[in-house]
Parts: C-alpha cells; sequence; structure tokens
C-alpha cells in the first residue's frame, strides 16, 4: 500500500475485515453483502496502486480459488467458511476493479 493512499481507502479495508469477521462469527452474509461490496470497490478504486495491482491480483485469485476449491474442508468449520466468504465479498469488487484498472492501463500505451 503505497503511503498517499491509506486514508478511506486504507480505512475501507480495514473495516471491511472487521465486518467480515463479525459476519462470520454472529451474523449472515446476506444482511451484510453490499457493505462488503461498496467497502470492496472503494477498496479498488483508491487503495491499490498500479505497482501493487499484480501482487494485490495474485493474492485475491487465490483467495477466491481456496474460498471455493476449499468448500469441503470450510464445510466441517462453518465459522471459519463464512468468514472467508465474507472476506471474499470485501475482495472480489476490488479485484474487479483492480484487473479493469490494469487492463485500461495496459491498453492506453
Amino acid at each position: 500500500m503505497a503511503k498517499s493512499s491509506r486514508g478511506i481507502g486504507g480505512w475501507a479495508f480495514i473495516i471491511g475485515v472487521i465486518v467480515a469477521i463479525l459476519v462470520g462469527l454472529f451474523g449472515s452474509i446476506t444482511s451484510w453483502l453490499w457493505a462488503l461490496v461498496i467497502l470492496g470497490l472503494i477498496v479498488g478504486l483508491l487503495n491499490i496502486t498500479g505497482k501493487e495491482s499484480s501482487n494485490f491480483l495474485l493474492a485475491a485469485v487465490s483467495l477466491v480459488i481456496v474460498t471455493v476449491l476449499g468448500g469441503n474442508v470450510m464445510s466441517s468449520v462453518p465459522v471459519l467458511g463464512r468468514i472467508l466468504g465474507a472476506i471474499t465479498a470485501l475482495v472480489v469488487p476490488a479485484t474487479i476493479i483492480v484487473a479493469l484498472k490494469s487492463i485500461y492501463s495496459l491498453a492506453k500505451d
């Protein structure tokens, strides 16, 4: 994370992770899905710089793959599965934004 971008985007990420953990522990993701998506969009727009995009995209894709393919393991520990699902709801919108920004950057050069 670049030092200059730790404002709103940084707080959106921290709040999103906290909400995801709380949703996983105590609630249903459906009631908080839009909040996590909006926070993820903010993170993608404001928090990930061009230099960080490759590392972010690799980490995000890894997280999504583990979440989807780890379903059998996560069903054994439901709370962990709900937390991971909520974190994925935060990260996927940010991933879409960062991927689009990366594609645009490649296309304009």
